[in-house]
């Protein structure tokens, strides 16, 4: 089973919520029963039916039944129905249920890692920047804005819920609001110029997509906390008063 972070496909569309779900499926993979029934599912070539899980591993066939049905409502398995017979038409019977692996990915960190997110977006701005020649990081600040403003259409009440929504940690700070967590910890410890410039742009797309503007983004790191912080905008100067 692969523990990973879930993006989508496309590569100009942002990431995919990583569900709460998941701390479920992870959970019902603790019985050992499940477990057992999982990982002789995921072994084989083809689907599997209740009868041959059951024969596999010496349980009930009610038992190997209702945990394969649990592993499928927590869509870590999913359900096919194929007749095994090879015949079809009148008389050729009922298809069988069978169990195979799901393409479901799911992710459990403690505290929440994006490691793929940041992945994704290093890999389209050195592809881009070999194509056109522009600098990789120029390319990466501006990918990283442009995801930062397609999060933002994704419904967030506001920016702490959205920040609280991919693993930021949002905590007030006076005005400010600082970040808790950093979603690229890691990679921003061995490659902290590149990570934060990345993460610094990430978030002012956040802002300028929901349309935040009593915030700006700025590097401001210090020890347990994500590199960037919310301060409140600066109020521009007020205009000479003509006279």
């Amino acid at each position: 089973m692969a523990f990973t972070l879930v993006l989508v496909d496309h590569p100009n569309e942002a990431p995919a919520e990583a569900p709460a779900s998941d701390v479920s499926a992870v959970a019902a993979l603790d019985e050992p029963t499940r477990r057992r029934l999982y990982d002789h599912v995921v072994r084989q070539p083809a689907p599997v039916s209740r009868d041959e899980a059951a024969a596999a591993l010496g349980l009930a066939r009610q038992t190997a039944a209702f945990h394969l049905d649990r592993l499928a409502d927590e869509s870590l398995l999913d359900v096919v129905y194929e007749r095994r017979s090879g015949r079809t038409g009148p008389g050729a019977g009922r298809p069988a249920k069978l169990y195979k692996r799901s393409a479901k990915q799911v992710t459990v960190s403690l505290p929440e890692r994006r490691y793929e997110l940041a992945g994704r977006l290093l890999a389209q701005a050195m592809e881009e920047s070999e194509t056109t020649g522009e600098p990789v990081r120029t390319v990466l600040h501006r990918k990283a804005h442009a995801l930062g403003v397609r999060l933002a259409g994704q419904g967030a009440a506001s920016v702490s819920d959205l920040l609280e929504r991919y693993g930021f940690e949002p905590r007030r700070d006076g005005e400010a609001i600082v970040l808790g967590n950093c979603p690229f910890h890691a990679l921003a410890r061995e490659h902290t110029q590149t990570v934060c410039g990345m993460n610094l742009h990430l978030l002012r797309g956040v802002l300028e997509g929901l349309g935040e503007r009593s915030r700006e983004a700025c590097l401001a790191p210090s020890p347990g906390h994500c590199c960037v912080r919310l301060e409140p905008a600066a109020s521009p100067p007020a205009p000479a008063s003509a006279g």
